[in-house]
C-alpha cells in the first residue's frame, strides 16, 4: 500500500478529516453553546459532505485526478439535562451514536467503495449549562470510543479512541434576545490506533451570528475553523499540520406541529491545507432536528 493510499485511507476512517478526532465542524452553528433547560432532549443530525478534491500532503494544492466522494452521516443525540447545579451550572449528560454511509471514488489511490454502519459512540458523562440575562455558557467533556470497525477505507469507525473537551458562549446583543453571537470549541486528544499511528491534537472552532425574524424563524451565518495543533506521531507522521475553514448560512424553524425545532444549514470550505495525508475538500449541508421529549 503506497503512502497516498495510506493517508486517504486515513480520511476514510473519520467522517471529516485526517487531521485526527471525530468532532465534525458544522453541527451546531447558530446559538451552538447554549444549553436547554433541564429535561430530555433528542437532537438528530443528517449531515452531508461532499468531496471535490483531495489537497496533497503538506500543501493546499489539489491532487491533479479525480477524487470525489461523500460522507453521508445521521447523529442520533440524547441529552439528559438534571434539576442538579454543578458549579454554579445546569448539569447533564449526552451519547451519540451515528450512522455512516461512505462512498469513495479516490482515482488517486485506485479505490472505490461504498459501506453503511454505526459509527463509533461518544459517551458525554459531563454537561454544564450557564445562564445570564444576555448571555449562555457551555462547559462539557467526554470520549469517543473506538466501537466500530475500521478494516478498510470505507468502514464507519476511525480505529482510536478521541478524548473531547467543549467550551463556548453565546452574547445576546439587544434587549429581547433577538440578535446573538456564539462561539463553541472543541479539543480532541487522540489515542493511537492498532498500527501506531497517532493522530495529532486537533481544535474545532465553529461561530454564528443569528437573528430572530419572529417567534418561529431566525436566520444568520455561520462558519467552522479547524486546526491541527500537534503533530501526528508514528509511520507516515511529519511536521505538517492540517487546517481548514469554511463559512456558511443557517436557517430555523420551531414547529408547533411536532413541538420541536427543525434546521438547515450549508457551508463552503474556502481555505484547506493538508497536514502528513491527503485532506479532502468540499461542501457541507445540514439538517438538524431538535425535540424535547
Amino acid at each position: 500500500m503506497n503512502k497516498l493510499l495510506i493517508g486517504i485511507v486515513c480520511f476514510g476512517l473519520s467522517l471529516s478529516a485526517c487531521a485526527g478526532g471525530h468532532y465534525v465542524p458544522g453541527i451546531e452553528g447558530i446559538k451552538g453553546s447554549s444549553v436547554p433547560p433541564p429535561g430530555n432532549y433528542y437532537l438528530g443530525y443528517l449531515v452531508r459532505y461532499d468531496i471535490d478534491a483531495l489537497k496533497a500532503p503538506g500543501t493546499d494544492s489539489d491532487i491533479p485526478t479525480s477524487n470525489s466522494g461523500t460522507v453521508t452521516a445521521i447523529a442520533n443525540r440524547i441529552v439528559h439535562i438534571t434539576n442538579t447545579k454543578l458549579l454554579g451550572a445546569d448539569y447533564g449528560m449526552e451519547a451519540i451514536i451515528p450512522v455512516i454511509n461512505k462512498d469513495f471514488n479516490f482515482t488517486a489511490a485506485g479505490y472505490a467503495n461504498e459501506k453503511t454502519a454505526i459509527g463509533d459512540i461518544f459517551i458525554g458523562p459531563v454537561v454544564l449549562g450557564w445562564h445570564g440575562d444576555r448571555w449562555d455558557a457551555v462547559g462539557a467533556a467526554g470520549v469517543w470510543l473506538d466501537t466500530a470497525n475500521s478494516a478498510e477505507m470505507a468502514s464507519a469507525g476511525n480505529g482510536y479512541r478521541s478524548v473531547m473537551l467543549t467550551g463556548g458562549g453565546t452574547a445576546y446583543l439587544n434587549a429581547d434576545k433577538s440578535l446573538s453571537a456564539s462561539a463553541l470549541m472543541r479539543y480532541e486528544i487522540n489515542s493511537k490506533d492498532d498500527a501506531g499511528f497517532e493522530p495529532g491534537d486537533q481544535i474545532s472552532f465553529e461561530w454564528g451570528i443569528g437573528k430572530k425574524i419572529n417567534s418561529n424563524i431566525e436566520l444568520g451565518l455561520v462558519g467552522y475553523d479547524q486546526w491541527q495543533i500537534s503533530k501526528d506521531k508514528g509511520t507516515g507522521s511529519t511536521a505538517s499540520k492540517f487546517s481548514k475553514h469554511a463559512i456558511g448560512v443557517e436557517g430555523s424553524y420551531f414547529s408547533t406541529t411536532i413541538g420541536g425545532v427543525l434546521k438547515a444549514a450549508y457551508y463552503n470550505e474556502y481555505a484547506i491545507e493538508a497536514g502528513s495525508n491527503p485532506a479532502p475538500s468540499g461542501n457541507t449541508i445540514r439538517l438538524t432536528l431538535i425535540k424535547p421529549f
